[in-house]
Parts: structure tokens; sequence; C-alpha cells
């Protein structure tokens, strides 16, 4: 199984054209891939609102231009527009793997006066992967505030420990197809997106930090399998808005200590210039 997870900067390459299809593109050529994590997706947020994009539903034309996906949006920003249709951002899961039950999770956005911030969502999607099912869970936390990126870390360690709590105890209540039908959610986890932190900050390791409750610890998947080689730059390799600031290690995979031996490889595509991110590969048996 192979997933792909990728902040696409509402689809804006270096070159500063927004070209949806052209992200299709890319990440096909990166893997022939199962499952497609996407950051920074944007419906009717025309420039100079966000540079170079156009009044489109991005989340609509990324479904349409994969066609035998399930597409699952998330919405984390929802604002008024100027002609009546509403401005909608945030992140995307699409999927060729049958999809059980979808969750939404709005992430805390605690008030932290005179700090720019938006809101922001994990969406979790269990899928059923060649060997069962599989928690994937895809977010983009917050830029500017290290307050507001904390208490969005201690929410998807929150989430975890939930979704394990219900894969260990769990029982099938309703199996009636209602609202109330119970679909368990598995053990296995994987958490990956644009975390807005580096590999050496204290919200990295509140990430792998052991749980209370039993619940297996997080791994870094990058460290998992090149534990020797320091995790590659992921952001601004290409676009700096200010020459010569350093280039940012920000986008990561977490796993699950029951998913860790499912690992094959994981790599950073150091090439594409489709977005201001590098996507990350992850391989799966």
């Amino acid at each position: 199984m192979k997933l792909v997870t990728w902040n696409v900067q509402w689809c804006r390459g270096v070159d500063g054209r927004v070209d949806p299809a052209r992200i299709v593109f890319e990440a096909r050529r990166l893997a022939d891939f199962d499952v497609l994590c996407l950051q920074e997706i944007a419906d009717n947020y025309p420039d100079p609102r966000l540079a170079g994009a156009d009044d489109a539903d991005q989340f609509a034309r990324i479904a349409a231009l994969l066609p035998g996906y399930q597409a699952v949006p998330g919405i984390a920003v929802d604002q008024p527009g100027d002609d009546g249709r509403r401005r909608r951002f945030g992140n995307m899961i699409l999927s060729r793997l049958p999809l059980r039950q979808v969750y939404r999770h709005l992430l805390p956005y605690p008030c932290d006066p005179g700090v720019p911030g938006m809101p922001r969502i994990a969406i979790e999607a269990v899928i059923a992967a060649p060997w069962g099912g599989l928690r994937v869970v895809t977010t983009h936390l917050e830029y500017y505030s290290a307050r507001q990126r904390m208490a969005q870390v201690e929410a998807l360690r929150a989430i975890c420990a939930e979704g394990h709590a219900h894969a260990r105890d769990g029982r099938i209540t309703m199996d009636d197809g209602g609202p109330f039908q119970t679909y368990p959610r598995p053990r296995e986890t994987l958490i990956a997106g644009d975390f807005n932190f580096e590999p050496d900050s204290a919200e990295h390791t509140r990430m792998l930090a052991a749980f209370s409750d039993g619940t297996p610890p997080l791994r870094d998947a990058w460290r998992e399998m090149h534990a020797a080689t320091p995790h590659p730059a992921t952001f601004r390799l290409y676009e700096k808005p200010v020459p010569g600031e350093p280039e940012l290690h920000c986008d990561f995979v977490f796993v699950g200590d029951d998913l860790r031996a499912r690992l094959r490889d994981v790599r950073v595509d150091l090439d594409t210039q489709a977005s201001d991110h590098q996507p990350i590969i992850v391989t799966l048996e």
C-alpha cells in the first residue's frame, strides 16, 4: 500500500501558477498511490486573497481529476465571500481503497492575542487496507502560534488514544445501517501532514511521548526507516520569501507501534516544484 502526503499550497507552484491538474499529475508521478493526503486546499479565495488563485472549488476539482478514488474533504476555515458563496480552506483525503467511518476533528484554537492564526482540522478515515483496517489521519497545524500548535499536538494525541481505546475495548452495539451503526476503529494508525514544527522541537518530542492509558506510542516514520539520516527539508527548498532563509523540516508521517512493522519505505521527493512543500511517500505492507 502506498500513501502520499503533501501540502500543496492551494495548488500553487514555485512558478506562481495555480493548477490542480499539475498537482494530481505530480502525485501520480511520485507513486501509484492508494491514499493521497493533501493540505491547503482552497475554495473561492481568488487573488489577492490567495496569490494566483481563482474562485474555483479545488476540493471538487481534485476529486474529479481522480476518478476511482473516494474524496473526503475536511473544512477548517469557513468564511463569507463577497459573492454570497462561502470561502473554504482545509485538507483532503482521497482513497481508492474502501472507506469505512470518517471522522472530522476540529482542533483547538485557543486565543493567542496579537498572533495570526486560523482554525485547523484533522480528518480521520478508516481505510480497508489489504491486510485489514487502518486509521489514516491528515492534518495541518498552526504556523504562527506556538500556543495553538502545542494545543493541537495534545488534541492529536487524544484522537490517537481515543481510537485505540475503541479498538481495544469497543463493542458492536448496533448493526442496522442507521447513524448509530458501529464501525470498529482499528488499532493501526498513521498521522500525516504539515505539522509546522521541526524534528528537534518540543512539539515533536511531545508527539512521541508515552501515553498514560496503555496506548502504544507514536513513532516518526522517517526515523524508523532512516535512523542515521537527518530528516530532509520539506519546506522552502525552492520558494524563499526572504532570500537565503533556511529550509524547514516540518512535514511528517507518524505511525503507531501497531503499524511500525509494516513500514517498508519512507522517502521525500526533493525534485518537484509544484508546491512550496515537498511530498512524502510511504510504502506499507
